[in-house]
């Protein structure tokens, strides 16, 4: 069990605010997340995808303690984008969205001290228990223990994406991220963007690549460096630091030896993906009672 609290201040990260009377109906058909089963306070990940169910940005969703509106914790080279991306569905819908200035910070091993917690918009990561919570509109004399390169390997190890630096626009699939696995998907609410494919893609069992945890024998090359199998090219290199990465996969290869950049690859997949890797199990035979023996 951990035995102290790791805290990071992200500076990378915008925090904008959705609000307006038609707030919730209006993000409901865009995102992939279920946004009015948002309680106050309560939180979710998220995505924005093309028609074709490709990934376009990627948020920490979040409903306003005081339910006034909507709070969407994003990369900052995408807060401008999002906003264009979002609004130009508005149409005469009641919303507004507007950056807000909030500092965003991550906690994880041991419960931040109670006072960070009741002085900032604080919510454990909707993603895995093991990635700790997430605190917006931190206070200035905040300061944190870590830095964002130890929270980067923390995420790492867990396995859990970055969508700016593990994600291409228009190409990824939600599922390929993993995001059908790890809550950023819902699968009862009505449609959004995208909606029908990732569903086809779930439902059918269609998903032929996915996000992996790998560690290596060399410091990682570049991201985009091609995973080998036997010299065949089976994936791609995401993003990494040190010793440990995620590789874009096809199922198929993860127990296979795996060469990246000159240096073995070893795939560690997590317990919460490893049923996602396993090869699919054929239907199970019913005896025919015409070929059995009478008595």
């Amino acid at each position: 069990m951990p035995t102290s609290s790791h805290s990071a201040l992200l500076e990378n990260r915008t925090v904008l605010k959705l609000s307006g009377a038609d707030r919730v109906k209006f993000l409901q058909g865009l995102v992939t997340a279920d946004v009015a089963a948002l309680e106050p306070g309560q939180a979710t990940w998220s995505a924005c995808l093309t028609p074709q169910g490709r990934w376009q940005a990627d948020f920490f969703l979040v409903s306003d303690p005081d339910d006034t509106c909507l709070l969407l914790d994003c990369a900052s080279e995408q807060a401008e984008s999002l906003c264009k991306q979002l609004l130009r569905f508005r149409l005469r819908a009641d919303v507004q969205m507007e950056p807000t200035g909030m500092r965003v910070m991550v906690a994880w091993g041991n419960a931040p001290d109670a006072a960070l917690l009741e002085n900032s918009i604080s919510f454990a990561d909707p993603r895995l228990p093991a990635a700790g919570w997430r605190l917006l509109d931190v206070p200035e004399a905040t300061q944190p223990t870590e830095t964002p390169q130890d929270y980067n390997l923390h995420r790492l190890i867990l396995g859990l994406p970055d969508g700016v630096q593990d994600c291409e626009v228009g190409r990824t699939l939600a599922a390929e991220a993993n995001m059908d696995l790890l809550g950023g998907v819902s699968w009862s609410k009505g449609c959004y963007m995208g909606q029908e494919v990732t569903a086809r893609m779930h439902y059918r069992t269609l998903v032929k690549k996915r996000m992996v945890p790998v560690a290596s024998t060399g410091p990682m090359p570049a991201p985009g460096t091609p995973v080998l199998a036997g010299g065949v090219e089976v994936g791609t290199l995401c993003s990494s630091q040190d010793h440990v990465g995620l590789a874009l996969l096809k199922t198929s290869a993860v127990t296979q030896k795996l060469d990246c950049g000159g240096h073995t690859l070893v795939p560690r997949p997590p317990v919460w993906l490893a049923e996602a890797l396993a090869p699919p199990q054929p239907p199970a035979s019913t005896p025919n009672p015409d070929s059995s023996s009478s008595s």
